[in-house]
């Protein structure tokens, strides 16, 4: 079954389930990795860029919420440093935030953007260079801006999202919304491949766009042989499923209807990225690091000092998660059935934050465009 690239969108608005207001977890990822990010726009700027030059960058998978401008923030701060110390007046930028076109970009022009001004201005004041912010609806899995055009790329928690779940013509992944251990050899290197043409094509894409020298940062969630509660990657996603299998057993849904249900998750390890890099041959890999994240990071946000019990913890997976997937589910399940879903699902994760074994691997990988 292929999954409409229509659906790959996180809850929009502000309201209670929105990825607005519900993507902490995210924003920790993004954290976790801003060393690698400061490190390749430091080395960006010592090149030989005129004070007249724009600085074109674009951030893809940009979501909507107050995540969103987080990374640009953390680029500003490191041109503003470095260009202090080489004495030169830093550049103006243009930044473009990419997304598929269900994305609520409206969310962000409205409730993000005009803080972040603010602030630049604020912090920054007439020292910095302007900063022309835009949007760029299309999937990454294809060509969206003009050639040689972009100097630095960005992605975070968006490259694991194939652009379909891979073509099987007959359910044979039954009883699973993603790979699992029970998953046929069949569906695992058809997972495989679609990572592999997904990948190849992100990264044609980019080289064809990229001026050369240009840099790239990218983090996605990677299974891992290393780590046993993450030897998929997607293990979070499998309590989804386990809870649907319940639903299905209770008579509330059709096996069927399970059986006919993948996700496009697809995270990959870190040698399989590093193959795919390495073969496409457009870009040079500087750094690839590797970190494992709780699924409750960063519940503290903002409320630092405050103790959370397992089930408010649960609660706060739940919320992220269903910001993320409820419009797939409720796409193909029906809206009927997803409070009660997420409340099975909350259960289920109390269990693995208990024994301890509820995180998510990733890797974040440095590489600049070869020359």
């Amino acid at each position: 079954m292929q999954v409409r690239v229509q659906i790959l969108q996180m809850n929009g608005g502000e309201g209670e389930n929105s990825y607005y207001r519900n993507s902490l977890h995210q924003k920790k990822v993004i954290l976790t990795a801003k060393p690698i990010l400061e490190e390749s726009i430091a080395q960006l700027c010592q090149k030989s860029l005129s004070e007249s030059e724009c600085l074109t960058m674009a951030d893809f998978g940009c979501s909507s919420g107050p995540n969103t401008l987080l990374p640009l923030w953390k680029i500003i701060e490191t041109i503003d440093s470095t260009f202090t110390k080489l004495n030169k007046k830093p550049p103006n930028l243009q930044y473009f935030l990419n997304d598929l076109p269900g994305n609520d970009f409206n969310t962000i022009f409205i409730s993000v953007l005009p803080g972040f001004h603010q602030k630049l201005e604020k912090e920054k004041g007439n020292k910095f260079g302007h900063c022309f912010i835009g949007a760029m609806p299309g999937s990454f899995y294809g060509r969206l801006f003009p050639s040689n055009s972009l100097h630095f790329v960005h992605s975070s928690f968006s490259l694991h999202w194939s652009s379909q779940v891979p073509e099987f013509g007959i359910p044979l992944n039954k009883g699973n919304i993603c790979l699992d251990e029970s998953s046929p050899p069949s569906v695992q290197k058809a997972y495989q491949n679609q990572f592999d043409n997904d990948f190849t094509k992100f990264l044609r894409s980019r080289s064809e766009e990229m001026v050369n020298g240009g840099h790239m940062v990218i983090t996605f969630a990677a299974k891992s042989d290393k780590i046993p509660y993450c030897k998929y990657g997607g293990e979070i996603f499998h309590l989804i499923g386990n809870s649907l299998k319940d639903m299905v057993n209770e008579g509330m849904i059709k096996e069927s209807t399970v059986d006919n249900f993948n996700i496009p998750f697809n995270p990959q390890s870190k040698e399989q990225v590093r193959n795919v890099v390495e073969k496409e041959g457009s870009f040079s890999i500087k750094g690839i690091e590797e970190f494992k994240i709780s699924w409750d990071a960063n519940i503290d946000d903002g409320n630092i000092g405050l103790t959370f019990n397992l089930v408010e913890r649960a609660k706060y997976v739940s919320n992220w998660v269903r910001a993320v997937t409820e419009p797939m589910l409720a796409t193909h399940f029906g809206d009927a059935i997803i409070d009660n879903l997420f409340y099975r699902f909350s259960l289920k994760v109390v269990d693995c934050l208990e024994k301890e074994i509820g995180f998510l691997n990733f890797i974040v990988v440095s590489m600049t465009k070869r020359k």
